[in-house]
């Protein structure tokens, strides 16, 4: 019983939430019926812990996102929609981190590494869209990094030294984060998280300067892999110093 009343308390508090916010320049419609949906099973499997999880990264992706972007309009390398999250952004950036909620509700493993990785796969999508945002407005000299050559800023697999620390600080940010919400509970997680987070970011540029356009990878793909790929890293790097 105590399992459906969960789901259903966060049905309904999704739908008031998004029937009062949603004239916010936060989300497009399908957007905000993706985030409703991802909200509900959140709320479901890890209560409000693991629904304020996502809430921050929003909030957080969204603010810096709006760093700069008129800026980054005018030159063409702004986010589409004036920075609205659609439902492919919502899925690209939660999917890992929603599949390893419900591993926790099923209780189908180790929780402590499985609220990890949980919290890795945001911290990895939160230091992405740091470095992103960051790199885009305020990189003085873009690289691609793979061969280090000079390239525009907005180009897949490009990186800047601004960038570059931006992602580092998103990543601390969100681990901070899932810390104070009990999905980290200890410095060494905290640090693997971090650790995995920005890995994994450096990565998701690898794979955008080599692999992207030649297999014609969507963005929110690349998301998916980045997201999973933190999760795998903390993982290893858990049972590898443990």
């Amino acid at each position: 019983m105590v399992f459906f009343e969960s789901f259903i308390f966060g049905i309904c508090l999704n739908f008031f939430l998004i029937l009062f916010f949603s004239r916010a320049p936060i989300m497009t419609k399908k957007g905000w019926i993706s985030a409703g949906i991802l909200g509900t099973i959140l709320w479901g499997c890890l209560f409000w812990q693991g629904w304020l999880s996502v809430v921050l990264y929003l909030i957080f992706g969204s603010l810096v996102t709006k760093i700069g972007y008129e800026y980054k309009n005018n030159i063409g390398i702004a986010e589409k929609r004036g920075g609205r999250r659609g439902p492919e952004n919502v899925w690209g950036s939660a999917a890992t981190g929603m599949f390893f909620a419900i591993l926790i509700k099923l209780n189908s493993g180790d929780l402590t590494i499985l609220k990890m990785a949980f919290a890795a796969s945001f911290a990895a999508k939160l230091a992405d869209t740091f470095g992103s945002e960051i790199g885009k407005r305020f990189g003085k000299n873009t690289f691609l990094i793979t061969t280090l050559q000079r390239v525009k800023r907005g180009t897949e697999g490009g990186i800047s030294l601004e960038g570059t620390f931006a992602s580092l600080l998103g990543a601390i940010l969100m681990s901070y984060s899932m810390m104070i919400l009990g999905f980290i509970t200890s410095l060494d997680q905290f640090l693997i998280v971090i650790g995995s987070g920005f890995m994994a970011t450096i990565f998701e540029s690898i794979i955008g300067a080599k692999y992207q356009e030649i297999y014609q990878l969507s963005n929110e793909l690349v998301n998916t892999i980045q997201t999973s790929l933190a999760s795998l890293i903390a993982i290893f790097i858990y049972f590898f110093i443990h």
